[in-house]
C-alpha cells in the first residue's frame, strides 16, 4: 500500500486507476489513511438535478475549459447499478469520450448499488483520492433523480443544480429537497421555450445565490457557471472557522430499519438521505437529516456485530453520540494526552467519514464518536 500511495502522489495515472478500483470496492482503508493527509487543496463540485437535463454535456464543457487552463480534472460520475451485474449502466467509456485520452481527466464511473441519495458508498473515499493524488478539481455528477440527491452536499464545495425549462410542476416538488442545498442554480437548455418562467419561479428560491443560463451543448454560459462557483468557494473561505465541536448526529440502535422508519418517516415526515451496509462494523445504517444533524440509525447485519451485542445487552436505544471536529487527528492527539480511553484509530465509517469513539468511562456515560469535519 506504500508504495501505491507513493506512484498514487506522483501522479501515476494507472496507480490511481487500482487505487480507484481498491477504494470502490472498499479494501482501499490503509491507502486512505496514507494519502488522506494530502488532500484538502482541490476544488470539490457536485453537479446534480433531474435526468435528461444536461449534466453530463455541462460537466463535459467544464472540463473542456479546466483543461483550457491547465488545471487537472477528476470526475466521479455516479451512474444506476445495473441489476444484472450491480455495475454502473452507462459507465466511463460514454461519458465524455473525447477526454479519455488526456492523462490530465480521470474518469470514474460508479454503480449506486442500491444507495439512495444519488451517490455510491465508496464516493467520498475516491473524491479524498483524486484530491490527494493532485487534481485541481475534482467533479461529482449524481444519478439524476431529484430530491434524493441532497446527499451530495455533504461532500461537494460547491453544489451546482442543473435545470431545465418546462420543469415547473418539478420546481414546487423539489422545494423541500434539492433546491435547498444548491449553492448555484443553473438554467439549461436556455434557448427553449419557458425559460423566463423558469427562472421567475428559481428566483424566488435562489435568492441572493447564482442564478445561471447556459445551452451546455453549445458550450454558452459555461465560464459563468465556473466563475460562480469559484466564488462561492471563496466566500466559504472567508466565513468564520468553526474551531469548536458540534453535533454531527445521533447513534440509534434499531432491531429492524425497516419498523423503525414506520415512525421517523410515516410519522415524523424525515426521509432518509443514505442507506448503505457498512461490513467491516456489522451494521446496516440509514441517515435522516435534520437540518445540518442527522439520526443514524443502526441495526446490526450480523448478530455478533458491536451493536447486536449493545441490543441484547441493553435493549434498543440511543447508542452514541457524534461529535464533528476540525482536526480530528489533533483532537485524538489531546485526548490520549489527557488520559482518555480512545476505542480504535482513525477510519473510515459510514458515508465516508473518518472518526475514532472514545470509551464512556471518559466522557460521563456516553459512547463518544469524534468525526474529521
Amino acid at each position: 500500500m506504500a508504495e501505491l500511495a507513493d506512484e498514487v502522489l506522483q501522479g501515476d495515472v494507472r496507480a490511481l486507476a487500482r487505487a480507484a478500483t481498491l477504494v470502490e470496492n472498499k479494501r482501499g482503508e490503509a491507502l486512505l489513511t496514507k494519502l488522506s493527509p494530502h488532500a484538502g487543496r482541490a476544488l470539490i463540485l457536485g453537479i446534480t438535478g433531474a435526468p435528461g437535463a444536461g449534466k453530463s454535456t455541462l460537466c463535459d464543457q467544464l472540463i473542456s475549459l479546466l483543461r483550457a487552463e491547465g488545471k487537472t480534472v477528476g470526475v466521479i460520475a455516479v451512474d444506476p447499478s445495473s441489476p444484472v451485474t450491480g455495475g454502473a449502466i452507462l459507465g466511463d467509456r460514454i461519458r465524455m469520450q473525447q477526454h479519455h485520452a488526456d492523462p490530465g481527466v480521470f474518469i470514474r464511473s460508479m454503480a449506486t448499488r442500491g444507495i439512495p441519495g444519488g451517490i455510491a458508498r465508496a464516493t467520498a473515499d475516491l473524491v479524498t483520492l483524486l484530491d490527494a493524488a493532485g487534481r485541481d478539481v475534482v467533479i461529482i455528477e449524481t444519478v439524476g433523480v431529484g430530491q434524493s440527491e441532497v446527499e451530495v452536499a455533504r461532500l461537494a464545495q460547491v453544489t451546482i443544480l442543473v435545470t431545465v425549462p418546462g420543469s415547473g410542476d418539478d420546481v414546487q416538488a423539489m422545494k423541500a429537497g434539492v433546491l435547498e442545498i444548491a449553492d448555484v442554480f443553473v438554467i439549461n437548455k436556455a434557448d427553449l421555450p419557458g425559460t423566463d418562467k423558469l427562472e421567475q419561479e428559481l428566483r424566488q428560491i435562489a435568492g441572493d445565490r447564482p442564478l445561471l443560463r447556459t445551452v451546455a451543448s453549445e458550450g454558452q454560459g459555461i465560464a459563468d457557471v465556473l466563475q460562480a462557483a469559484r466564488k462561492c468557494k471563496r466566500e466559504a473561505h472567508l466565513r468564520p472557522v468553526e474551531t469548536a465541536p458540534r453535533i454531527d448526529h445521533l447513534g440509534i440502535a434499531v432491531r429492524s430499519l425497516d419498523q423503525a422508519l414506520k415512525f421517523y418517516e410515516a410519522q415524523l415526515g424525515l426521509y432518509v438521505a443514505m442507506r448503505e451496509t457498512v461490513a467491516q462494523e456489522k451494521v446496516n445504517v440509514a441517515m435522516l437529516p435534520l437540518g445540518d444533524p442527522r439520526i443514524e440509525l443502526l441495526e446490526p447485519s450480523e448478530p455478533d456485530s458491536v451493536i447486536g451485542k449493545f441490543i441484547d445487552k441493553r435493549g434498543e436505544g440511543l447508542h452514541h453520540i457524534a461529535l464533528k471536529v476540525p482536526d480530528l487527528l489533533k483532537s485524538v492527539e489531546r485526548l490520549r494526552a489527557a488520559g482518555a480511553r480512545i476505542l480504535n484509530e482513525p477510519h473510515t465509517g459510514a458515508g465516508g467519514h473518518l472518526y475514532v469513539f472514545v470509551h464512556p468511562a471518559s466522557t460521563g456515560g456516553v459512547l463518544l464518536e469524534l468525526i474529521q469535519a
